[in-house]
């Protein structure tokens, strides 16, 4: 069984699931919504990098990280 790290936030009405040894993302109306979509992206992938393993992937760097944690979700009003 593999484990993967998994930071969640809400982002505009969704949760979305960001697996920092991939990239990956998924996204839901709940949090369980978000890692499920996540479950089945990173199965996705790793069915396609059995078959093609020259596919790039890294873990997220510290700035990609950062990025996604302060994206800011307020509305500006006019």
């Amino acid at each position: 069984m593999d484990l993967y790290t998994t930071v969640l936030r809400k982002s505009a009405g969704y949760w979305v699931a960001l697996c920092l040894e991939n990239g990956l993302v998924g996204q839901g109306l709940n949090q369980e919504a978000a890692i499920k979509q996540l479950n089945e992206a990173i199965a996705s992938f790793v069915k396609v990098y059995k078959i093609e393993p020259n596919i790039y992937h890294t873990s997220l760097t510290i700035e990609e990280l950062h990025e996604f944690l302060s994206v800011d979700d307020t509305k500006l009003v006019s």
